[in-house]
């Protein structure tokens, strides 16, 4: 059992780490690049470069009687894990039922490249696919930015910094599923509800945050009682990244207020909460927020990071940024990877895709 009720460690991976082989992330990322592919007959499927970005480009093969719109695919994994084999079905899905062209852009991995390259990739891959839009069959004012997990946190990134750049044309929408968009408060309500999982354990997402940041894995619970943040942020925050923002339904599995704690620095430093090229974008200014492009937001009930993106839509709305949101009752973190694998496709998963495609066919 680990140092939390309830949660057992998983040794995957271990034992080749204990034989040096090779470390347990390097075994978890070659699980994720052997997920069978299979065949595909409606799509032409090839590998490419945007600047130097590896992307793998998904294009209909029915011949379009106009420009086609676009989605850039920003994968999840906390910019550790995850591989273009990890979201074949899922980018293969859209890019048919949707009738889109779809790229998965392959950014790079943590612990081995630190921010900003990641973000620095994803810019770069946008920016190519904006100006470079016709080459590929695409109408450069319907390109759509779509991000899964901490891809929202990267998709929500690039948005931000477009609208800084002031960069035209824009992007047409954002789709955020299941986003992780702060660290600012980590005793919210689905925190502490969704603790041990389905899907995602708040530990198991706090040990892959570290090992992104290159930094030992502290104590959960001071991070739980947000001990890494100080108290003038606390503040400054509040009206915006707060438990008493969150609808009363949503504390219907229970809540309890985080125990006062005192600050850490060591904490505060390792999360690099000083640095505001991460600050979450539910922080950003009016101004900013404002020029945001229409967006789609899922949220699951069963995820640490719901109430992320109830907060951010709460703050795209107070700014009339049109929002349209999908909250799954029975939905989990990372049920999205489960689409189109047959007998192992959760309930939720068909219908909530469905609703998606709807929603990408109206841009």
């Amino acid at each position: 059992m680990s140092d939390d009720a309830g949660e057992v460690e998983k040794p995957k991976g271990r034992i080749f780490e204990k034989l040096g082989v090779c470390t347990q992330l390097q075994f978890i990322r070659f699980l994720l690049n052997s997920v069978p592919a299979g065949k595909e007959s409606k799509l032409f499927i090839k590998d490419s470069k945007f600047e130097h970005v590896p992307v793998r480009i998904y294009q209909p093969k029915a011949p379009a009687t106009e420009l086609r719109r676009g989605i850039l695919y920003l994968h999840g994994g906390c910019a550790v894990i995850g591989t273009k084999r990890t979201y074949e079905r899922v980018c293969r899905y859209l890019a048919r039922e949707s009738d889109s062209v779809v790229v998965f852009l392959e950014f790079r991995l943590g612990p081995e490249h630190q921010h900003p390259a990641q973000l620095s990739d994803c810019l770069a891959g946008t920016i190519y696919f904006m100006k470079n839009a016709k080459d590929y069959g695409v109408d450069p004012t319907r390109i759509i930015l779509m991000g899964e997990s901490s891809g929202g946190t990267l998709s929500a990134f690039v948005c931000r910094e477009l609208v800084k750049k002031m960069y035209v044309p824009k992007i047409r929408a954002q789709i955020l599923l299941y986003p992780f968009l702060q660290i600012l408060n980590l005793s919210l309500p689905a925190h502490q509800q969704n603790r041990f999982g389905p899907g995602l354990t708040i530990k198991r997402a706090a040990k892959l945050a570290f090992t992104y940041l290159n930094e030992d894995f502290s104590s959960l619970e001071d991070l739980l009682n947000n001990a890494h943040v100080p108290e003038n942020m606390k503040m400054q925050f509040k009206k915006w990244i707060s438990a008493d923002l969150i609808p009363e339904k949503f504390k219907a599995r229970g809540y309890k207020p985080p125990s006062p704690v005192p600050f850490s620095k060591e904490l505060y430093q390792k999360v690099r909460l000083y640095d505001e090229t991460m600050s979450s974008p539910i922080q950003d200014d009016d101004a900013i927020v404002k020029q945001l492009p229409e967006t789609y937001i899922l949220t699951c009930e069963y995820d640490i990071f719901r109430d992320d993106g109830l907060l951010y839509k709460k703050r795209l709305e107070d700014n009339n940024i049109p929002v349209t949101w999908n909250h799954l009752q029975d939905g989990f973190h990372g049920f999205a990877l489960f689409l189109d694998t047959g007998l192992a496709e959760f309930s939720c998963t068909k219908a909530a895709f469905e609703e998606l495609i709807h929603f990408i066919k109206k841009l």
